[in-house]
């Protein structure tokens, strides 16, 4: 067997099974009625949630990395590819099932691809303000797209308002039946999760509901699901769009793709295959590829690391991707052998555990979280599920995405910059406080950008450091650019920076760098010119050592210490 092959079962030991065997069990039972409501969410038929999560457990055991990630259809991509499946299908006419297939070959394809170019730095790119947007807007979608079902209610197309307008217009004749069953099993499953993430609330529900229709004979009077075509599923590829088709569907690709990475990176992060060592997440990227490729071609659709099964098995003491496995085993089991009980279940006991799935994912805690400690970062959340809720579903993710890197940018374009004062007593130098402000030099600034210098912000820096030596009193003859912050260096931000020294330099201000230490980016400075302009000698390891090598030539312009108490001259300390 290569030894890329099954890592996760290098070195297996005997005493491990008992305790995989467990974490399978828990998985299936929560997982069985989970992948049942995606499918749903998904528009796809009940079985191919089960086919998703065979095909999902299966590639990532084989190609993964991680030793709990639980590989699944997922709540948090269904409804966003769903919609624009929707959409393609009404316009055009295609096949759903088929353009569905397709779409997990292509994400799959594209998550593949980022495991093999090692490129997991992509899972950093949305930043968790913008997540957590994106994941409320989902969550509505997700309720009011299944408030009908629960309460027994016509169904209506459209913008998300249009249709809560509708439910809220068609609450009178609220089936009370489908409303009970519904409301039962959502009941059920936050009571079971509120006692224990072990206990499967929501199979519990869903039996609890097939019981109900049983006993009160309520198979006339709510809508219920068909029984499970279970079937071997053949190997084959979906065939080909036109043009038009694919072409809207290798975008939405990408944006399924983004989502997959940004969860497989938070579920790697957060449940290490061993603590304190960092598992090789672009591994994981490719067992998730290759799941949703297995998934596409066999007739399901994309799959997702999934945060609340990969807890489940974690916690109920799993060690090796055997539990994944044993859950595979006994899904297929408990689905052929009950596939025909599932004509007594209903479809509102399906919508339940959706708006359950809904509220987990509006993550209401992290929301307030932002708010008291991200500041105006809230408004990032607010305009992620702005976008998401106002727009067709791809297209609000889409621009989110968007939105997180326009705020990076924004972040490193308007980076903060500051005067350093000499902390009294010491050689340290550091931004003064509201307290205690710190010791001057008369006639030098010392200047910090916290932030690369590169083309979308080298204006500011230059500007500011104007404006401080405009501001400096007595005037600035030394200037020492702290560099510590500068951790990259482009072109343009260089030829800026080289073009304002210039002009400090004719009026008779000094230049000097102090820290910047990284050997990358010395070469940068060295190979644009920066280092050039500003003089070899007059590069330094410290701020300290700048002020004092740099002062005896200004010594007869009146450098000395000066404290931002007392405006006198005392010894430097040393």
């Amino acid at each position: 067997m290569p030894s890329w092959l099954f890592t996760s079962l290098r070195g297996y030991r005997a005493g491990w099974l008992p305790r995989d065997l467990v974490a399978g069990l828990m998985l299936a039972a929560i997982a069985i009625p989970g992948q049942l409501a995606t499918a749903r969410l998904a528009g796809m038929p009940p079985e191919t949630g089960l086919y998703a999560f065979a095909a999902g457990s299966l590639a990532f055991a084989a190609f993964g990395a991680n030793r709990f990630m639980s590989v699944a259809a997922d709540s948090t991509i269904a409804p966003i590819f769903a919609g624009a499946l929707g959409s393609i299908t009404v316009a055009r006419g295609a096949h759903y099932v088929e353009l569905a297939t397709l779409l997990a070959l292509l994400v799959g394809i594209i998550l593949l691809a980022v495991g093999l170019l090692r490129a997991g730095w992509l899972a950093t790119l949305l930043s968790v303000p913008v997540t957590t947007g994106f994941l409320a807007g989902i969550s509505v979608h997700i309720i009011v797209g299944e408030l009908p079902t629960l309460l027994g209610i016509p169904g209506e197309q459209g913008h998300v308002l249009v249709r809560l307008f509708h439910v809220c217009s068609q609450l009178r004749d609220a089936d009370l039946f489908a409303f009970t069953l519904g409301a039962g099993v959502l009941i059920v499953t936050i009571c079971a999760a509120r006692i224990s993430a072990r206990i499967p609330g929501a199979l519990i529900g869903l039996i609890g509901a097939g019981l109900a229709v049983i006993l009160f004979d309520l198979h006339d009077r709510v809508a219920l699901l068909h029984p499970l075509s279970m079937r071997l599923p053949n190997l084959a590829l979906p065939a080909l769009p036109g043009v038009q088709d694919l072409s809207r569907l290798v975008p939405l690709a990408f944006v399924v793709a983004m989502v997959c990475i940004m969860q497989t990176a938070v579920v790697a992060a957060t449940f290490p295959s061993d603590e304190g060592r960092p598992d090789d997440v672009s591994r994981d990227f490719a067992g998730v590829g290759a799941g949703s490729v297995l998934a596409g071609l066999i007739g399901s659709f994309a799959v997702d690391a999934s945060p609340p099964s990969t807890a489940i098995v974690r916690e109920s003491g799993e060690r090796t991707q055997i539990a994944s496995l044993t859950a595979v085993g006994l899904m297929i089991a408990l689905a052929v052998l009950a596939a025909d009980l599932m004509a007594h279940v209903p479809y509102a006991a399906l919508s339940g555990i959706l708006i359950y799935i809904a509220l987990k994912i509006f993550r209401l805690d992290e929301m307030i979280r932002i708010y008291r400690r991200g500041g105006a970062e809230i408004l990032l959340v607010v305009a992620s599920a702005g976008l998401v809720v106002g727009l067709p579903i791809e297209s609000g993710m889409l621009l989110a995405i968007v939105l997180s890197f326009l705020h990076s940018l924004y972040i490193v374009a308007r980076p903060h910059c500051a005067e350093l004062a000499r902390v009294p007593g010491s050689t340290v130098w550091r931004p003064p406080s509201a307290t205690d402000e710190g010791e001057h030099v008369n006639g030098v600034l010392v200047f910090a950008p916290a932030a690369p210098l590169n083309f979308s912000n080298a204006q500011r820096i230059c500007r500011k450091i104007n404006s401080a030596i405009a501001a400096k009193q007595p005037p600035t003859k030394l200037l020492v650019i702290e560099a510590s912050g500068i951790i990259d260096i482009d072109y343009t931000g260089s030829q800026m920076l080289q073009q304002a020294i210039a002009d400090l330099k004719v009026k008779g201000i000094a230049i000097a760098i102090a820290r910047l230490a990284d050997e990358g980016v010395r070469a940068q400075a060295s190979r644009s010119g920066l280092i050039e302009i500003v003089g070899k000698d007059n590069m330094f390891i410290s701020v300290e050592e700048a002020v004092r090598k740099m002062e005896p030539g200004a010594a007869s312009q009146g450098f000395g210490i000066r404290s931002s108490q007392q405006n006198t001259q005392k010894d430097r300390p040393r």
